[in-house]
């Protein structure tokens, strides 16, 4: 039975505003409706640990969302996430990083939750991140002392999906330029299509569109 850690933001809200944030629900729960379609177990972590701020619980229309949301195991978790510092990575098959605005101003930066994500790479492990979720990839530095994006083709959130949601006056950083910057080669398609980029064990969304398909070669990669 493969087990994969998902670290979620501790930040509830918009960059330095006042609305609430954290991370966007779908993104969590259609990745999670996979892994548990294909009897995978997970545990949820945050730098802090304790309950993470969620948003975006109530889509209309969006069955999994729901579904999983009402989930008893899932609300567990969710309401109490394990201390990053209590983690041992070692227990774990891969790691996928849901999006959300929250953790552009935490996990983007967090080097407690970087370093985790560096040992299980480079011990053969798998990383995964949708829509926002590739920030987190952005402070991981190998042993070697080279990032990891360095070599790596990526996707995540576009400016133009940006400008479309409303947010690109609010956020702390835009998410395709520092991709652009540090990654080697940084991809995206028409705003809100699917589009999911492989390299090597390091798997990216660009959307909430692509949360499933993400997940899905998450299962791919597990499998073989």
């Amino acid at each position: 039975m493969k087990r994969i850690l998902i670290p979620v933001s501790n930040h509830a809200t918009l960059g330095t505003t006042d609305q609430a944030n954290g991370t966007y629900a779908p993104e969590l729960t259609h990745a999670l409706q996979v892994f548990m379609e294909h009897g995978c177990t997970y545990d949820i972590t945050s730098i802090k640990g304790g309950q993470a701020p969620l948003y975006g619980t109530d889509v209309d229309g969006d069955e999994i969302n729901s579904r999983v949301l009402g989930n008893e195991e899932f609300q567990n978790r969710i309401n109490n996430t394990i201390p990053a510092s209590d983690i041992n990575i070692d227990d774990y098959d891969a790691v996928f990083y849901p999006g959300g605005f929250g953790l552009l101003s935490d996990l983007a930066s967090n080097e407690t939750v970087a370093r985790l994500s560096a040992s299980h790479y480079e011990k053969g492990g798998i990383l995964a991140a949708v829509c926002h979720g590739p920030a987190a990839l952005l402070p991981i530095t190998l042993s070697s002392g080279e990032k990891l994006l360095t070599t790596k083709s990526v996707t995540g959130f576009t400016r133009e999906e940006e400008i479309d949601f409303g947010t690109i006056n609010d956020i702390p950083f835009l998410l395709e330029e520092s991709l652009a910057r540090n990654a080697a080669r940084y991809n995206k398609v028409q705003p809100w299509q699917e589009l999911v980029i492989e390299d090597d064990r390091v798997i990216t969304g660009q959307n909430p569109a692509s949360a499933h398909a993400v997940a899905v070669a998450m299962i791919r990669l597990l499998s073989r």
